[in-house]
């Protein structure tokens, strides 16, 4: 569609169901203001003349399941309503030229960069270029195209700001040359390609699956080729709960070694097992061989192996809970999560700078605001630095959100809903 035909589009609320479907109903207006800014800044780069979409790719919240998607576990997750959103369109070239908001603009050309280099690691254009290595590796069509984004999933927010790139490249390199026909399955797995082998980080599948997937999904990775995905259907907002994540401004800086250290404990421990993670074995083996653990692995890597074995069970339980639609047992698992986290994981804080706790001064808070309130919280995501998970009604949010503003920050306190779709073409 044109640019000015798809302004117009937006502007008479043509969009305004799926805005409301993938947002929410209060945020309509605002979502149509910033899909037309967003084809203006795309038609200032690019031209006013092209044929363009628009595509949506959903940020995740884990919701259980910490820290055992990378040896091979289960997980609860859901795509929430931030979103990076892309204006595109082909250029009949082999080049990407990619350009988000507050950031440099990228070009690609996939016809040079088709290897890893460790010269690029940790960048953007890594992600693209994986992800088109990715795509033709597994005979799928690519071709160059013009892209503006602009997106409401920080980085650094726990929320997996690079899992959505990286599915957001994955959802246009789909549509735009395959006819849609690459699941967001796919796309998560080749996401995670991408960012293992050209961004050089040894991250697990899930962010990419719960940003490409949409709405609750328990996810089992004990085939990591071909994870069992399962939608739960279940409505927070119904229930009449909100989903606030609260970024407590932690610094990220030097955190690499302490979140690579928890995969590595784990398959130490499985090492001595014989096997290469954790899931071919269980709570039983490893306490069976404890005093040889710790003298050749430590007490954190034996505690943090006992936590796998437990947090898995609790995904099961959980996911039944939520199926049931049993809210008491479901968030009884919440906090023992949170609990096992802090105390066998060990990763609310680093032990690099223990003056720093902010994941534990904001625990510390909502469990003080809690008392006697329904809801539960826990750390989110990958932990040391970053931000807290709490459910809480829809009487009490507007009070905890101003007490956790107040101590971290004005916005600190996102309030978020489940939308059920993940990786998109909008139009």
């Amino acid at each position: 569609m044109k640019i000015n035909d798809l302004k117009n589009q937006i502007s008479n609320g043509m969009f305004d169901a799926k805005f409301t479907e993938l947002y929410d109903a209060a945020q309509v207006v605002a979502q149509r203001e910033r899909y037309i800014s967003a084809i203006d800044s795309f038609a200032s780069i690019f031209g006013n003349e092209h044929d363009v979409n628009l595509y949506s790719v959903a940020g995740r919240s884990e919701l259980a399941g910490n820290h055992t998607d990378h040896n091979c576990g289960k997980v609860i997750a859901a795509s929430i309503n931030l979103d990076i959103i892309a204006v595109v369109a082909q250029n009949n070239s082999t080049v990407i030229n990619l350009k988000s908001e507050g950031f440099n603009q990228l070009a690609i050309d996939y016809t040079q960069y088709s290897e890893p280099n460790s010269d690029h690691f940790g960048t953007s254009a890594s992600l693209i270029a994986g992800m088109c290595r990715g795509f033709s590796d597994n005979g799928y069509s690519i071709g160059g195209f013009d892209a503006y984004c602009t997106s409401s999933v920080l980085r650094g927010s726990g929320l997996s700001s690079s899992a959505a790139f990286e599915d957001m490249i994955g959802n246009i390199l789909s549509h735009e040359f395959n006819n849609g026909n690459v699941s967001n399955v796919e796309i998560a797995k080749l996401a995670q390609y991408s960012e293992n082998v050209f961004f050089g980080k040894p991250c697990g599948l899930m962010d990419q699956v719960a940003c490409a997937y949409g709405g609750i999904v328990s996810i089992d990775f004990e085939d990591t080729k071909n994870p069992k995905i399962e939608q739960i259907d279940f409505d927070l907002t119904k229930a009449g709960y909100n989903l606030c994540i609260v970024d407590t401004g932690g610094n990220h800086a030097d955190l690499t070694d302490d979140y690579a250290s928890v995969p590595s404990e784990m398959k130490a421990v499985a090492a001595l097992l014989g096997k290469t993670h954790l899931r071919p074995c269980d709570e039983k083996s490893v306490l069976a061989n404890a005093k040889e653990i710790r003298e050749k692995c430590g007490d954190r890597a034996l505690m943090r192996a006992i936590h796998f074995f437990r947090e898995n069970g609790r995904v099961d339980t959980m996911k039944a809970a939520l199926k049931n639609n049993d809210l008491n047992t479901y968030f009884s698992g919440v906090l023992e999560s949170g609990k096992s986290s802090f105390c066998y994981l060990q990763n609310v804080y680093t032990t690099k700078n223990v003056a720093e706790q902010g994941l534990s001064l904001a625990l510390c808070l909502t469990e003080g605001f809690m008392n006697g309130k329904k809801g539960a919280f826990r750390v989110h995501g990958g932990g040391f630095a970053g931000t807290i998970q709490a459910y809480i009604t829809e009487a009490d949010v507007e009070d905890y959100k101003s007490l956790m503003d107040s101590v971290f920050g004005e916005g600190a306190c996102l309030v978020l809903r489940v939308r059920k779709d993940g990786a998109i073409k909008v139009n």
